[in-house]
Order: structure tokens, then C-alpha cells, then sequence
């Protein structure tokens, strides 16, 4: 069983018995139990149940139009162990599948706690820049390959794009300020990491000019790299609305803005202003592409949504 989410709700006591008619009413509901007066903060009973994930969403609708997410608590965690009967047949009985259903509380708040500008997300974004600007050196995939795992960028694009669809102009701004932040620190320290080197002797400008096959590609934007980011978006969007985290890592291998922005430090340590150029470009292009592809995403999942599944983000 892998589509059933546990259910725990603080319910003003006045209110309970809205919440469990609620619950009976809903298909995709496996087990329901209510301990009347055991909540002290905030006061009111508890109500537990097990829901397929396909009706999570109406249901915490009509908890929100119940006032609870105020005046009580709402709170899912998912079961990855459910053996029992009751559990597949609501999962028999919710309408789609479940690997199909979007719970879009779970989207916005994710993609809003990852995109905050914080210590850990400067430092993996430096170490992935770092990388990539040796990768550019040496010309090396792996390298790239690696740079491109550790940069932590995505989820910053996706609030973008969930802000956008959403309307929600606070989690959009902190989309843009973590990107504009991010870059730009981790390009700076990268900057100055290479001038220490070519200071010491580690490298020349010579070895970003000359032929390189496995990396040249990075400065190089042409249509295929609109593309390739713009379906590296797609899948990276459905990855984050589906929990489907594994996917995640492919789409991170998939697009060169760690990278470019690797190559971009390289280039301005060296004086390259080509390569700079075409660096900026890449980094553009690739991010225009992602939050793109990100936005036509979010509105096609919204459209093909069930009827009456209200969304209210």
C-alpha cells in the first residue's frame, strides 16, 4: 500500500461532528475514530483517519471551509505499511489513481521551506559551482554530472513557478531573491577560488580556450538547450507534485545551470569574455526554460483536476 495518508485533526468539540459527517461522506476514507475532550492546545477532540490519496485533497478543502486549519490543527503523514482490507477498498473506490493526485498544500509547502535562502543552500550551491568550474578545467562529464547533483537549484525554480500559478507573490519573490542571491554569492566565491589559482599556477586560460568535447557544450547554448530543459521541467515539476523523489536526481543530471554558472566563474576569473558570455546565456536560457515548463505543468494538472475538487492556495 503506498496511496494512504494518515489523517490527524484538532477539532473545536462544537465542530466534531461536521468533521466526522465529512469523513463518512468521503469514499476514499479507510478507518475514522474520534477521542472526544483529549486535545488541551488547542482545546477540542482528536479525529484520526486513513485517506487514499486521490481524496486528499477535497477533504482538506472542506476542512479549510470548516475553519480547522484556524481554530484547530490538520496534519498527514504518509503510511508507507498499511495491511488491511478497508485500506484498498478506498483506494479501489476514490475516482484516478494515486499516483496521479496532487495534494497541492504539500506542493506549496515544500517548495516554500526549500526555497528559503539559508546557509546549507549557499553552501551546496557554492560546492556545485566549485565543481562544475573544475569540471570546465579538466573537461570532465563526471564532474559535471557531480556539480549538477549537488546544486540544490531546482526547487528554487519550481516556487517560481508554483508562485506563479498560485498567485502566491510571497513565495514567488522567494523563489527569485533565493536564485538571485544564490547565484550570484556562489559565482563570486567561485570567481575568486579561480583567481587564487591561476594566481598559483593551477590554471590557464588556455585550458578553457582549447577543444573541449565533454564540456563545451556548457557555454554553447543553441535550440537543444531550451529543450532539453524545458522537458528536464516537466519532469522535475511532476516529480515534486507526485513525491517521486528518485525522479528528482534525473532531472538535476538533465540541465546544465550549475554548470554554466561553474563556467561563467572560470570565464571571468580568466578574462574570458566569450565564454562568459555564452555562459550567461546557457544559465538564462536554461532557468526561462524550467520555470516555463514549470508553469504550463501546474495549469495542465490544475485543468484536468477532478470536478469540484476546489483548490484553495
Amino acid at each position: 500500500m503506498s496511496g494512504v495518508l494518515h489523517l490527524r485533526v484538532t477539532s473545536p468539540s462544537e465542530r466534531t461532528e461536521k468533521v466526522v459527517a465529512l469523513l463518512e461522506d468521503c469514499v476514499g476514507v479507510a478507518n475514522l475514530a474520534v477521542v472526544p475532550g483529549a486535545s488541551i492546545r488547542p482545546p477540542g477532540d482528536l479525529v484520526f483517519a486513513d485517506i487514499a490519496r486521490e481524496s486528499v485533497e477535497g477533504v482538506l478543502c472542506g476542512l479549510r471551509d470548516l475553519g480547522l486549519d484556524s481554530d484547530g490543527t490538520i496534519a498527514m503523514e504518509m503510511v508507507d505499511t498499511a495491511v488491511y482490507d478497508a485500506a484498498e477498498r478506498a483506494e479501489r473506490a476514490a475516482p484516478g489513481e494515486g499516483a496521479d493526485a496532487v495534494i497541492w498544500e504539500e506542493v506549496v509547502r515544500h517548495t516554500s521551506d526549500d526555497a528559503v535562502l539559508s546557509w546549507t543552500f549557499l553552501s551546496f550551491l557554492f560546492l556545485a559551482t566549485t565543481l562544475a568550474a573544475i569540471a570546465v578545467v579538466l573537461d570532465s562529464s563526471i564532474l559535471v554530472i557531480g556539480a549538477m547533483v549537488v546544486g540544490p537549484e531546482f526547487v528554487a525554480l519550481a516556487a517560481i513557478a508554483v508562485g506563479i500559478v498560485h498567485h502566491r507573490t510571497g513565495l514567488l519573490r522567494r523563489g527569485l531573491f533565493t536564485l538571485a542571491v544564490g547565484f550570484a554569492a556562489a559565482i563570486a566565491g567561485t570567481t575568486v577560488l579561480c583567481l587564487i589559482a591561476r594566481a598559483a599556477g593551477w590554471i590557464t586560460i588556455a585550458q578553457i580556450d582549447r577543444p573541449r568535447p565533454l564540456t563545451g557544450f556548457i557555454w554553447t547554448p543553441d535550440r537543444w538547450s531550451f529543450v532539453v530543459a524545458f522537458i528536464a521541467g516537466i519532469a522535475g515539476v511532476l516529480s515534486l507534485t507526485a513525491s517521486k523523489s528518485g525522479t528528482l536526481v534525473g532531472v538535476f543530471i538533465s540541465v546544465t545551470t550549475v554548470p554554466a554558472a561553474g563556467n561563467l566563474a572560470a570565464a571571468l576569473a580568466l578574462g574570458d569574455l566569450a565564454e562568459l558570455a555564452g555562459s550567461a546565456a546557457q544559465l538564462g536560457i536554461n532557468m526561462a526554460a524550467i520555470v516555463l515548463a514549470g508553469v504550463a505543468t501546474l495549469m495542465l494538472q490544475k485543468a484536468v483536476g477532478r470536478p469540484g475538487q476546489r483548490i484553495r492556495i
